[in-house]
Order: C-alpha cells, then structure tokens, then sequence
C-alpha cells in the first residue's frame, strides 16, 4: 500500500532531529499507537456487524463499550494503548491479543539473540543499546520458556516411515548436572527421507556418548514411526553398529568418511595436512573396494614412517568403511560429501562457545533447537538425489514398499 507522501511531510512538519521521531515521545511511537488503536477499533466493527454510532447496532444484542488501558512492550519501548470492549465480553483482538503484553515480532528479536547464544544479560544490553527498551530478565526468560513446550513437541513428533540415509553424531557441551558442571554428550539424529529433504529427528543427551544410549536413542526413533533405514552413517564409536542392527536389522552401517579422515589428521603436522587429505581422498573416492584397499597399502608405504596410526586407524575400521563401495557414484557422493552433519554442528558450536556453561540441561537444549531450526530453514536436497533415489528403487524395492506400507 503506497502511503501518501503529503502525509508524511505533515507528520514530519515539526521534525528537528532523531528524538522527535524515535525518542520515548516521538512519532513513531504515537503513530504506531494511532494505528493500532484504530486496527482494534476496526477489528470490533467487524466482530460486531455494523459501524460506530450505525442504526443497524440498535437490539444486535451487543454494542461498544468504551476502553480499557493497555501496556505494551516493542521495539521503540512501552506504550499506553486503548482497547476497545464489547458488552457481551466476546471480543478478543488480533493486532495485541488479549493477555498478550507484546507487539508481534518483539518475542522473535529476543528467541533470535537468544539462538546465537546471548545470555539474559547480554540481550537485555543490546535491546536497551540499540531500541532503547528496558527489558527485564524475568520477561526474556518468560519468551524463552515458552520454547520448551515447542522442543518438546518437536522431540516426540511422528517420523517418516522410512529414511534412506540416516547420520547419527554426537557432540559435548557443558552443561550444569545435578550440582556441578560437566560435559554432557549431546546426541543428533539426521535423517534423509524419500524425497531427498534433510531433517533433525531429535536431540538427546546424556553423561557421555555411548552405544548403550544410542541403543535407547535408536529405539526412540523407531517408536516414533521409523520403519527401516537403508545406510546409517556413524562414528568409530565402540558397539554402535551392533546398537543400530538390533533396531533395524537390515540396516547398512558405514562409518562417516568426514569423521575418518578428522581423526587422521588429528596425528598430522599443519604443514603436511594438505597432502595427507589428498592421499586419503585416493582411498575413500576409488571405483571398487578393492582399488581402495590398494590405495590404502600405497599410502601407508608413503605416510608409515611419520604417521603409522593412520594406516592402521583405517585397516581396523576396513569393514565399515568399504559398504558404500558397493553403491554407484551417485549413493557415495551423499554419504561421503554431505555437510548436513558438520553444517548442524558447526551452527550449534557458534551458538554454544558464546557460553562457558549452561546453568541446565534445559537451557542447553533451547538454544540448541533455536540454532538448529534456523539452520535447517536453509537445508537443501542432497544434489544428485533423483539418481540415488533411483538406485535405491531397483536395490530396494520391496522394503519400500514394505515401510511406506504400499
């Protein structure tokens, strides 16, 4: 809607500096306190059939009855509003719902900072420095609070039936735990389902990662209406592929490439990392699993001497690293080349390392779904998915039919 620029130069008629019009008695908070009072006034005239001071109200057995003052909280600060009232009591508007102290968008600013990891303190200063508003550390928790019931629902919504590719990780976060500080394992869970979107099924956490718990995770997970999973990406962690073929038993485990080849250079000076990751890329981007085992011998002949635990990280873990050889080009790309797991972590360690410590279990876990919920706004579908997808059909067909209940 164009706005009349000769109203604008009336408005502005007396302007002489910013305070005239965003100070505690500038215009924009009285515009803005013009425009709402009159969006409720419209908003009764709709609730009630007729307009102000119309005949037609007379025996509608309800009518106006004056105003009530209202308090409430934005951008340029508080303001006094009136709200209109009905007789009958059954008016509730929708600009500042009733019980509602907020103007829209203002619990969003504060669930913003508070996803990029700002402490109370830390909002309250920025909301104050930049807008000018007093915001009061018992408000901000109220906003973020709030979350929770949204986490909660999230962690116990129904699943796909089926999810192609399944990533599972863990990171460590400090947390405070029955009276004292420590590092927490923090478990994720990323699905892929048929139609190529990426998704975080939940989070968990617990003292340390374990098979055990992942055990418990994974049978979360199918409870929650997963049927089968094709490839489930993991980590080296002890036991966990014998945790994920209890739940699904036909499920292919394949340790993460991404984590094999961290957990290489860990041993690997600055200087020499670049070369020792292209050689690595000989072994994991070979045809067939027998060119990569041959890959592999050449780059122990090369690297043994300086870096003898590489090799040997690699054979011990041979059998879980070669399953995807045995899928074309474009099944291997997805598992060995998605950033959906380390683009996760990365965002929730940017809005973690802000902090030194998490006073809860539960203030952990809101920053981490309001980090990750802005993150997985910008996923996409793995590139190459139709293929893969394609593949997977002709390999797979019956269990396809058999999850999605066909």
């Amino acid at each position: 809607m164009a706005i009349d620029k000769e109203l604008i130069d009336k408005l502005l008629a007396d302007y002489k500096g910013p305070e005239d019009l965003l100070g505690e008695q500038g215009l924009l908070k009285q515009f803005t306190k013009a425009l709402v009072e009159r969006a409720m006034q419209a908003e009764l005239t709709h609730h009630l059939g007729y307009q102000k001071h119309d005949p037609a109200g007379r025996d509608s057995g309800n009518s106006r009855n004056g105003t009530s003052t209202k308090t409430v909280q934005g951008d340029f600060g508080k303001a006094e509003i009136e709200v209109p009232r009905d007789r009958n009591g059954s008016f509730e508007p929708k600009i500042v719902p009733r019980h509602e102290r907020r103007f829209i968008g203002f619990d969003d600013k504060i669930l913003s900072m508070y996803a990029r990891g700002m402490t109370t303190r830390e909002i309250q200063g920025h909301l104050q420095e930049i807008y000018g508003v007093d915001v009061s550390p018992s408000l901000i928790s109220e906003v973020t609070d709030a979350v929770m019931e949204e986490v909660k629902a999230w962690q116990t919504r129904p699943l796909e039936p089926l999810y192609p590719i399944l990533f599972l990780d863990a990171l460590m976060v400090k947390m405070r735990h029955e009276g004292r500080v420590e590092n927490r394992a923090v478990y994720v869970a990323v699905g892929i389902d048929l139609d190529g979107r990426k998704d975080v099924l939940g989070l968990w956490t617990s003292a340390n990662e374990g098979a055990k718990f992942w055990l418990q995770v994974l049978t979360e997970l199918r409870n929650r209406g997963i049927k089968d999973i094709f490839i489930a990406c993991v980590d080296g962690l002890k036991g966990f592929p014998g945790a994920i073929e209890t739940v699904f038993p036909q499920a292919q485990v394949q340790l993460c490439i991404v984590h094999l080849v961290r957990s290489s250079l860990g041993y690997v000076s600055w200087q020499e990392r670049k070369r020792v990751a292209q050689n690595l890329k000989t072994i994991y981007r070979a045809a067939t699993a027998e060119e990569a085992e041959q890959a592999l011998g050449e780059f122990a002949v090369q690297w043994d001497q300086r870096y003898p635990t590489i090799a040997a990280i690699w054979r011990r873990n041979w059998q879980r690293v070669i399953p995807f050889f045995a899928f074309p080009a474009e099944i291997r790309k997805i598992i060995y080349t998605t950033n959906a797991v380390e683009s996760l972590n990365m965002s929730l360690r940017k809005a973690l390392k802000t902090r030194g410590a998490f006073p809860s279990e539960e203030s952990a876990l809101k920053v981490m779904y309001l980090a990750l919920r802005n993150t997985i706004a910008k996923w996409k579908p793995p590139l190459h998915w139709k293929a893969a997808l394609n593949r997977f059909t002709i390999l797979w067909e019956d269990r396809i039919r058999t999850a999605m209940g066909a």
